[in-house]
């Protein structure tokens, strides 16, 4: 499919992704898995979840290669590949016009309320970041790599995890301070929260939890203070969509979970009038009493992203089965 592996297409933390081609004639991305986690624990994860699921805004998986110790993944094709390169700093970083970048956050928001309550089980991503957005020929956005995610049972509001999970800068802090609110799906919405406001600035956002600098907390002062935020030329009706999205995006990642809505609300304020949306609290980078050993990280349970020099994704985990 792969013709020896030509054409690589990128490289993150379980593996590199290559382009090939079905015999039937579709183009396709097929991810080879190099580290497995837990007997394979990755692979399982993401057959078993991506697999049951069918929705527009969700890359689609079309297979999978299993032979000893090689493990594949093939996935329908993306050819304008992922939303990184569009919110990149990089002075390469390819651009695209605000309207592009609202309807592709609510396509990202439709996909991650799909996995939480469109399916016969409750899905959490758990890594919800612009590496893991891909764009197709139309730049509509599929939530993509479900290397991380669980699956849960829908009449579960509160779920265990044994270690934190994702990715620096986008994880929710309820990973890391126990007494703030149990880990939900609502820890997915802050990562949504994280990844809207750096497409409503269309620039990542690097410095994420420095205390001289928390672009939130400056977008949240900028807006509460009715002063005008430096963009490109805009025009009244995206001027109105990206005030939308930087203050649903505050919504997404208040320090409690139970402060954060629903991605099905979040859908809501991105689609509705922005005079019926109210200006939120103002973010906090850390709760008032943080608790030191809520946060045990070591060596062996990091690892790295090399398409996010940024980002650390903590994986480890004793269960062997997604669904426990």
């Amino acid at each position: 499919m792969t013709r020896s592996f030509r054409d690589k297409l990128g490289e993150g933390g379980f593996g590199a992704v290559y382009k090939g081609k079905l015999r039937s004639g579709p183009f396709v991305a097929i991810k080879m898995l190099s580290k497995s986690k837990g007997n394979g624990q990755d692979f399982i994860n993401e057959v078993a979840t991506i697999g049951r699921i069918h929705h527009t805004n969700v890359v689609q998986l079309i297979g999978f290669c299993f032979e000893g110790s090689k493990r594949a993944l093939v996935y329908e094709f993306m050819p304008n590949g992922s939303l990184d390169k569009y919110i990149s700093s990089r002075e390469d970083a390819i651009s695209l016009t605000y309207k592009q970048m609202y309807e592709i956050s609510l396509g990202v928001a439709r996909g991650i309320s799909y996995l939480h309550e469109g399916c016969d089980m409750q899905i959490l991503h758990f890594d919800i970041k612009p590496h893991n957005i891909l764009l197709d020929e139309n730049f509509i956005s599929k939530v993509s790599d479900f290397g991380l995610a669980k699956l849960y049972p829908n009449d579960i509001s509160i779920v265990t995890l044994t270690a934190a999970r994702g990715t620096i800068g986008y994880m929710a802090p309820e990973l890391f301070y126990k007494n703030i609110g149990g880990v939900s799906y609502k820890a997915d919405v802050y990562s949504f929260g994280m990844l809207l406001m750096e497409m409503a600035s269309k620039k990542r956002n690097l410095n994420h939890r420095s205390s001289q600098y928390f672009f939130p907390i400056w977008i949240y002062d900028q807006l509460i203070d009715e002063r005008e935020i430096e963009m490109d030329e805009l025009t009244n009706e995206e001027t109105i969509n990206v005030k939308k999205m930087f203050i649903t995006a505050l919504w997404c990642i208040q320090l409690k979970p139970s402060d954060r809505p629903s991605m099905n609300k979040v859908i809501e304020m991105l689609e509705g009038n922005i005079e019926n949306i109210e200006m939120p609290p103002k973010p906090s980078l850390y709760p008032n009493e943080t608790i030191q050993n809520d946060l045990e990280v070591t060596s062996d349970e990091i690892e790295s992203d090399t398409d996010d020099e940024d980002s650390v994704s903590l994986l480890k985990e004793t269960n062997s089965l997604p669904f426990l």
